[in-house]
C-alpha cells in the first residue's frame, strides 16, 4: 500500500485505511502503560470517533478510562499513536455488528459469554506518520545525505 504526502485530513484518509487493512494495535491503559497488549480493532467505516476491541472481563484493560494505542503499518510505511477513553459498550446491535468466528474463536460461550467483555474506545488526539520513504530518499540515506527536507508533510498532529 502506497501513501501519498499530504495534510493532516490526507494522513488521517491514509491512516483509516491502513487500520483497516490491519487492524492490530497495542492498547495500555495511561494508568499502567507498561501493560500495553496487542488487540484487534473492530472497525466501523461510518464510525470515525471510535473504536472496537473485544476482551474478557479479568484483562486489565476491563479497568477501562484513558487509554494510548500504537499502530504499525502491515507495510511499515504507516505509524500511529492515538488516544481515547475505554468504555463498556453495551449496544447487543453494535455487539452483533462487530462479532465474527475470529472473535468467537476467543470466546467460545458465543455473545453470552459472562466473560464477554465489548469495549469502545471514544477516540481523541493522534499523531501519524506516513513512513514510506522513495527509492531516491533511501539513497541519500545511504549516502548520509540530509533527508529532512524529504520527510516532510509526512507527520501530523490530528483529532480522530
Amino acid at each position: 500500500m502506497k501513501y501519498e504526502n499530504g495534510n493532516a485530513d490526507d494522513l488521517k484518509e491514509q491512516f483509516w485505511k491502513a487500520l483497516a487493512h490491519s487492524p492490530f494495535v497495542f492498547v495500555s491503559l495511561q494508568s499502567s502503560a507498561n501493560d500495553a497488549v496487542p488487540m484487534t480493532a473492530q472497525l466501523d467505516k461510518d464510525a470515525n470517533s471510535a473504536i472496537w476491541f473485544f476482551t474478557s472481563r479479568d484483562n486489565h484493560l476491563a479497568q477501562m478510562g484513558p487509554a494510548t494505542c500504537t499502530f504499525a503499518g502491515k507495510d511499515h510505511e504507516m505509524f500511529a499513536r492515538f488516544e481515547g477513553v475505554l468504555v463498556e459498550e453495551k449496544s447487543r446491535d453494535r455487539l452483533d455488528k462487530q462479532w465474527s468466528n475470529f472473535v468467537e474463536a476467543w470466546f467460545p460461550g458465543g455473545k453470552d459469554d459472562p466473560n464477554l467483555l465489548m469495549l469502545r474506545m471514544d477516540l481523541g488526539e493522534a499523531e501519524i506518520w506516513n513512513g514510506d520513504q522513495s527509492l531516491l530518499t533511501t539513497a541519500k540515506m545511504a549516502l548520509g545525505m540530509d533527508v529532512r527536507g524529504d520527510m516532510a508533510g509526512k507527520h501530523a498532529e490530528a483529532a480522530l
